[in-house]
């Protein structure tokens, strides 16, 4: 900037001892380009980084087992058949009275008919014998109970819901506080040019 401004400077001599001749003839007033630089500066800005949102966690139920012990079934009355108690019990029996009776022999040689003298005869008879009839019992069968195991909720299922608020970061910017421009400076000319 300051070299420019020196040769705008130079420029302005040299016409000034040009005068007329550089001029194209005799001059009644001058000017001379001036650039005023655009200004700038730095802005820091708040931006959004992540818009943020929702999170959704999910936790499966839990289950357990406990066991009670259940009545599976109840208690009923039954008719069951005792058959007869017996024994056997033995008698001796008088199977013939005996007495006399005629019967054939041989006696020397010769087959003659005799009469005999017999005696009684006995024997031995097995007997059963009912000690008790046959009769109905009443059986009463209790009730049946078995170990069972159940499945339980322990703790139901969860969703929980985060929320994640947006985040934001610094940002630097350069932004034109004044717009450069160019504009035309009335250049004093000396007096021995304007004769």
């Amino acid at each position: 900037m300051i070299r420019k401004s020196s040769a705008s400077l130079a420029a302005v001599a040299m016409l000034a001892s040009v005068c007329e001749t550089a001029a194209g003839g005799r001059a009644l007033e001058c000017y001379e380009p001036t650039h005023r630089p655009a200004l700038y500066d730095t802005v820091y800005e708040d931006v959004m980084v992540s818009p943020g949102g929702q999170v959704v966690d999910y936790d499966a139920p839990i289950y357990g087992t406990y066991q009670s012990v259940d009545q599976i079934a109840p208690p009923r009355v039954a008719y069951e058949a005792v058959p007869a108690v017996t024994r056997t019990v033995y008698h001796t029996v008088k199977v013939d009275d005996g007495g006399y009776a005629w019967e054939w022999r041989v006696i020397h040689g010769r087959k003659v008919l005799c009469k005999v003298w017999r005696k009684a005869r006995y024997t031995r008879v097995a007997e059963t014998v009912v000690v008790q009839p046959e009769r109905v019992r009443r059986v009463v069968q209790p009730a049946e109970y078995e170990a069972v195991a159940h499945e339980v909720l322990v703790r139901p299922h969860q969703v929980r819901i985060r929320e994640i608020p947006p985040s934001y970061g610094t940002v630097a910017r350069r932004v034109v506080v004044r717009e450069g421009s160019t504009s035309w400076r009335r250049v004093h000319i000396p007096r021995h040019c304007q004769d």
